[in-house]
């Protein structure tokens, strides 16, 4: 393998994984509808180890703005629910005793427009680290040219190849941004 394509692999593995954990993140954010990846991220204590919620209890969506949280062990249903309320969130968990309801609120208008805020800046972020990302990348293709291990041309081919997938990761995050805006601005 090549130096460039050994630069053009490490960043675009790099690059993807920015774009996965921007999506992971807008993933946890609460649109005012149902989805089991709102309580991604919430541990509950289980005999002395942290746990996520999913591997203590089955999740399931009976409706759109409702999730079911129903614990293996009855013991486990007030950690569950200590747990949720603080995951600031924003759910109110109701337990019966036997399983925990989280009925999801519709948003008010000032809450999507803030939720969307955070999603921008969210997305800003991760361009900040795709750039971080291509100047990392570019720095190696001239250290690589200097120590005569590549030549300018070649270096040049590199350095286009790296601004091509820049554009490309760039443009995946504004996608999501897109999608994320879509779902969040939903009545």
């Amino acid at each position: 393998m090549s130096v460039i394509e050994s630069v053009n692999s490490e960043t675009e593995e790099r690059m993807g994984k920015t774009v996965e954990n921007l999506k992971k993140e807008f993933s946890r954010i609460r649109t005012g509808r149902a989805t089991p990846s709102l309580l991604e991220g919430i541990t509950v204590e289980y005999y002395g180890t942290p746990m996520p919620v999913n591997q203590v209890a089955t999740i399931t969506i009976p409706e759109a703005r409702l999730i079911l949280v129903q614990p293996w062990e009855k013991n486990m249903l007030g950690p569950i629910e200590k747990a949720i309320q603080a995951s600031n969130l924003g759910l109110n968990p109701m337990n019966d005793g036997n399983i925990i309801r989280l009925p999801i609120p519709s948003l008010t208008e000032e809450r999507r427009k803030e939720l969307y805020k955070n999603c921008k800046k969210a997305s800003e972020d991760s361009k900040v680290a795709i750039r971080n990302i291509r100047r990392d990348s570019n720095e190696k293709l001239k250290k690589a040219e200097k120590d005569k291990e590549i030549t300018q041309d070649e270096q040049k081919i590199g350095l286009d190849e790296i601004q091509e997938l820049t554009d490309r990761f760039i443009k995946a995050i504004d996608e999501q941004l897109t999608i994320k805006e879509k779902e969040i601005m939903e009545i």
